[in-house]
């Protein structure tokens, strides 16, 4: 059976954990609606994800050999019934050894494996919303916090053969996130409608490199980014879609005055 290559990866804004129960979201029905609506099959043979969640010194992967993921609860002070949803996909031993081979033939010298750490809720929120079936393995790579966008954007090309085996990329982060900004209102911040609507331009009209020199380039950077944790998921994304790659903006909301859900498709040009 031929491999089904896969031409699109994504970024995708997963904001509040609320996402995984309230129905008010509109980011929440967006991802409902992913395999209908976005991404139709082929269905991936196993999902690399890149979460904001998960800061460590070097590239590192979750290695879960035996049964399912657990589901890692890296939040506080939240309803108790969102400490009882299970995403229990299980792992992808065999993807993590191959990105692993991938990165270091690219130059990544050290590439670290933790055993048994289980999916944060960068990766299983959207991806329990996305493919609820559960039953697609799943691997998790790290972001390194004290890198800068370009060596992400790096660690994505590295990754992008990966779309050739069947492997869809998902970065998960937010657009904009400055936790100190929310508020518990409708209209939405200038600062974030601005650097979030320069980002969207910047994509969409292939502007790679702005988007990697983003600190300098973009309006209010470091008051959207104050720690660039949820921006790095974009830059790994988009880098393994290849540098001719089309951006396509496929959802858009906003949450607490200044939380943007922006998400994006980034395909592949044959």
């Amino acid at each position: 059976m031929a491999m089904m290559k896969i031409e699109d990866t994504f970024y995708i804004s997963h904001g509040s954990p609320t996402l995984s129960i309230d129905e008010t979201m509109p980011a929440r029905h967006f991802l409902q609606s992913f395999q209908q609506k976005v991404y139709a099959p082929p269905r991936p043979s196993s999902i690399l994800v890149i979460s904001g969640h998960w800061e460590t010194t070097y590239p590192t992967l979750n290695v879960v050999s035996d049964g399912p993921s657990d589901t890692i609860y890296d939040f506080y002070g939240f309803p108790k019934s969102m400490y009882q949803l299970k995403y229990p996909a299980p792992g992808a031993p065999k993807l993590t050894n191959r990105v692993k081979e991938l990165l270091m033939s690219s130059g990544f010298k050290r590439v670290d494996q933790e055993k048994n750490r289980g999916l944060d809720h960068g990766a299983w929120v959207p991806l329990m919303l996305m493919y609820p079936e559960a039953d697609i393995p799943v691997c998790q790579l790290s972001v390194q916090t004290d890198r800068d966008a370009t060596y992400h954007y790096n660690l994505g090309k590295a990754l992008a053969p990966l779309k050739d085996e069947g492997v869809l990329i998902v970065g998960s982060g937010a657009t904009t996130h400055n936790l100190k900004m929310l508020r518990n209102t409708t209209s939405v911040a200038p600062w974030a409608q601005e650097f979030d609507m320069w980002l969207k331009q910047a994509l969409l009209e292939g502007r790679y490199e702005d988007v990697n020199e983003y600190k300098e380039k973009a309006p209010h950077a470091t008051v959207a980014h104050p720690w660039p944790d949820h921006f790095y998921p974009l830059h790994v994304a988009m880098g393994a879609s290849g540098q001719d790659s089309k951006a396509e903006l496929i959802h858009h909301s906003w949450g607490l005055s200044s939380l943007s859900y922006a998400s994006y498709r980034f395909t592949t040009r044959a």
